[in-house]
């Protein structure tokens, strides 16, 4: 059998052009392909007038969002390359907490142009090359078009927290949600550390029942559950020692499984009273300390209390609260101030906690347990989220979060920007100018970079619908004249000074969202194969 014929590229040709074989091409298109119809489809909820997805997940749950990371999260992707933008939105709802949507707009519009640039001959690691000079040119006319912000400075914040929540579902909540974001943020900051602030410091607790607008930042803790009172304990405590406690005020178990046979009533009637004097022994050494709140965590292996066990807290005059999650006891400990206690024996005053008051309040159709008033409270506050449905609920949390995340990248960098694309059509203005300079290739690349920025003004003006032509090409004109904060007022429907118009958003928003995407993008073009490993 003749061998094949291999076709050699003729060493005659001097030109300089770049030769690839066709699968090459054809995976490196198939993967721009297949990211870029993930960037369209988030696309149109980019933006305060953007539309909302609802999602129904394969258990006939129902979920109504406009927010990038949510909606690409409960994607099922399957395309490794298109898998990488959703790991992209991840990126940047961890590193910025917001402009989740924005980050897959421009690595969508970047692909884009890379595709023109790959079919006129360019090769892969010039356009990545030239793309991550560009990204860094960026970052730098966005620190120089900054502006710095203090914390004191309290509204600049909520103009910024504002921002952010003016994109979602519950917009028209702002201005109650926005100032209690930065009160939130503000009241964990730790003087020692100002630079820096965990979001796991503010607890979200949400209550179905009433409207968003019940919403209110509470000063101790809540809990979104009953006080157990079924032996007639006491639903409200004042000058309370509060204890959290890891051990069960319940009979033992056998450690291993087996039965015990009990063959006369005096047996019975004896391990009864053992269990009787276990429990009252228990509870004498609580009571000793003048504890008179109970926490209880949540038991896995045997029953937390027993109603006897319940019935004699009830006697001694102590408010429990049973089932409280494992997750929750580290938070809950660092805002009483307290010691997690995980034997009976360890049982001290000096490891309670305390507070002025511990009350059940009835909410809606449920009820919930709040403790105020808590005596050297650590640095924790706590958020009751109020809606009429649950679809609203989750979005109220998930806006409440953006909002926060806003609010903690102003304390770690702390400078603002406009927002309504002003920042994007500057950066395209400025890069395109540069791009004049360079020699070769490189310019090429810088230029459709710049024009590749455009997609936000263009995006945000298309979702409003206004005539997104007619704006992005006004909007260039007035930057071009100095105009540096002109962006789209989707609002009024035209072109005005976003900064007097009070939308903003943080540097560290935009520059993390240009860094993340151009690395995503430079990623994708130095793909040429997929191997697939069984």
């Amino acid at each position: 059998m003749a061998a094949p014929a291999i076709s050699m590229p003729s060493s005659s040709s001097k030109t300089e052009s770049y030769v690839d074989n066709k699968r090459k091409e054809d995976i490196r298109q198939a993967n721009i392909v297949a990211a870029r119809a993930v960037a369209d489809a988030v696309r149109t909820s980019l933006g305060p007038k953007g539309m909302d997805k609802m999602i129904s997940t394969a258990n006939g749950e129902v979920i109504i969002t406009n927010d990038g990371a949510t909606i690409l999260n409960k994607m099922e992707v399957l395309q490794p390359a298109a898998k990488m933008l959703v790991e992209l939105s991840k990126s940047q709802d961890a590193a910025a907490g917001d402009g989740t949507t924005t980050v897959v707009v421009i690595a969508g519009a970047l692909l884009k142009q890379c595709m023109s640039l790959l079919s006129a001959g360019i090769h892969p690691t010039v356009i990545s090359d030239s793309l991550h000079k560009a990204a860094n040119k960026a970052i730098d006319v966005l620190t120089a078009m900054a502006v710095p912000v203090e914390l004191s400075d309290r509204e600049s914040l909520i103009k910024s927290a504002s921002t952010s929540l003016n994109s979602k579902v519950v917009s028209q909540y702002s201005t109650l949600l926005a100032p209690m974001a930065v009160d939130a943020v503000l009241s964990v900051v730790d003087p020692s550390k100002p630079d820096l602030v965990d979001l796991r410091d503010i607890k979200i607790v949400k209550k179905l029942g009433g409207t968003v607008d019940d919403t209110e930042l509470v000063k101790g803790l809540v809990f979104d559950k009953k006080v157990s009172h079924a032996a007639g304990g006491p639903t409200r405590v004042e000058n309370a020692k509060i204890a959290v406690i890891q051990f069960q005020i319940s009979p033992p178990k056998t450690d291993i499984e087996q039965s015990i046979v009990v063959s006369d009533y005096t047996q019975m009637d004896r391990i009864l009273k053992e269990e009787r004097n276990y429990i009252l022994g228990m509870i004498k050494k609580i009571r000793a300390t003048g504890c008179n709140v109970l926490l209880i965590q949540k038991s896995i292996l045997r029953d937390a209390v027993t109603d006897l066990s319940l019935h004699y807290l009830a006697k001694a005059k102590i408010l429990v609260v049973k089932d409280v999650e494992r997750d929750d006891i580290e938070f809950i400990t660092s805002t009483l101030n307290c010691l997690p206690i995980a034997n009976i024996e360890h049982f001290r005053a000096e490891k309670l906690g305390h507070a002025d008051l511990v009350e059940e309040v009835s909410l809606g159709d449920g009820k919930i347990v709040k403790i105020t008033g808590i005596k050297d409270m650590g640095r924790t506050t706590n958020v009751l989220v109020r809606g009429s449905n649950q679809l609203v609920l989750d979005e109220a949390e998930r806006s409440l979060h953006d909002a926060l995340c806003v609010v903690r990248c102003l304390v770690s960098k702390r400078f603002l920007v406009a927002g309504g694309g002003a920042p994007e059509i500057e950066l395209s203005r400025q890069l395109g100018a540069w791009a004049k300079v360079l020699h070769g290739m490189e310019g090429y690349c810088v230029k459709s970079f710049a024009e590749a920025l455009e997609v936000i003004p263009y995006t945000l003006a298309e979702n409003a619908g206004l005539n997104p032509i007619a704006i992005v090409t006004e909007l260039r004109n007035r930057h071009a004249q100095g105009e540096v904060n002109a962006g789209i007022n989707v609002r009024k429907g035209q072109i005005t000074n976003i900064l007097e118009e009070n939308v903003v958003q943080p540097l560290l928003v935009s520059t993390s969202a240009i860094t993340l995407a151009t690395e995503c993008v430079r990623m994708i073009l130095k793909i040429d194969d997929i191997v697939t490993v069984r």
